[in-house]
């Protein structure tokens, strides 16, 4: 345990307590305090063409309030093309780290020889957190991860926020600090579940406590949860949302040949999952759900702006 407090204890210093009276975000943002706050957010935009083009579908439709590119991918700087012509996006960086298909692989975008610990044999990234978290060196994966985001603003998009593909960046302590570094770094907000507090001794977690980005809940599928009718693990989870900040991400696709060659021997999150997904954030069915159990949308952009005053 000392030795984690020791590690940890930098972050007091590189973390500068953020408040504005006793006012929570959705007073902040203008709401009532008990006001239930919701993001719905598409992950792994820049994965694919059928992804890029559910995500924008998506957006036109108002069914999710934000998305996050992934870096790497073959199809980000379509994706990041799309973005900085339509400045009003709610877009972030979902910083990857990890090539988990079995047949659709890539690596990072710095050279090989600068970042050998977060690649295999064959110059792709490891396919599980697990070993990642094993093999990573600090220095090198802080080197990807910024060169992921710079990429991005470099091409002119306002980036809204900072995500983790797969979890990534939490694979290890020292990953973890780097992580949330960036907040400071670039002026805007990471994804962070107040749970997480619990990672860190005491005073670190008062400290990071009083980020106003902090999620108090975060919602994403998985396959236990999954029944006939996909809409019911979301029901659920909306009927018992709670006041705070809260998000919810959803894996989108267009169920095509595309799709279904990259996910091949992965039924979850692969493209028919992705499909119904993409189906239920644009159905009246969904948005009237929403609606009567009022829930407040919104996205990281509010929340970078209102953290940056």
């Amino acid at each position: 345990m000392k030795k984690i407090i020791l590690f940890f204890a930098g972050l007091l210093i590189t973390f500068s307590i953020f408040s504005q009276g006793n006012k929570n975000l959705a007073e902040l943002l203008g709401y009532p305090k008990e006001t239930k706050l919701l993001i719905i957010h598409a992950d792994d935009m820049g994965l694919s063409n059928s992804v890029n083009t559910a995500c924008i579908k998506a957006f036109d439709s108002k069914g999710i309030t934000s998305g996050s590119i992934m870096t790497p991918c073959p199809w980000a700087n379509d994706m990041i093309a799309y973005a900085k012509d339509h400045p009003g996006l709610d877009v972030g960086i979902h910083l990857t780290l990890t090539a988990e298909w079995d047949m659709y692989k890539w690596g990072g975008i710095t050279p090989s020889d600068q970042i050998a610990s977060l690649l295999d044999s064959n110059n792709y990234f490891f396919a599980s957190v697990e070993e990642l978290g094993k093999k990573v060196k600090a220095p090198e994966a802080e080197k990807e991860i910024k060169a992921q985001i710079d990429k991005v603003i470099k091409a002119g998009v306002q980036l809204t926020h900072i995500d983790t593909h797969m979890g990534s960046v939490l694979a290890n302590p020292e990953l973890i600090k780097i992580y949330l570094n960036l907040s400071d770094i670039y002026h805007i907000p990471v994804l962070f579940p107040r749970a997480y507090l619990s990672w860190f001794p005491p005073e670190i977690a008062k400290s990071l406590g009083s980020k106003i980005f902090l999620l108090d809940n975060l919602f994403m599928l998985d396959a236990k949860s999954v029944t006939p009718n996909w809409i019911d693990a979301y029901k659920t989870a909306i009927e018992t949302l709670k006041p705070g900040l809260n998000q919810m991400i959803v894996h989108l696709a267009v169920d095509n040949d595309e799709m279904k060659a990259i996910c091949k021997g992965h039924n979850d999150y692969g493209s028919a999952w992705r499909q119904h997904d993409l189906d239920l954030v644009t159905s009246p069915e969904f948005k009237d759900l929403l609606k009567q159990n009022h829930v407040v949308l919104i996205g990281w952009k509010q929340i970078r702006d209102v953290m940056n005053k």
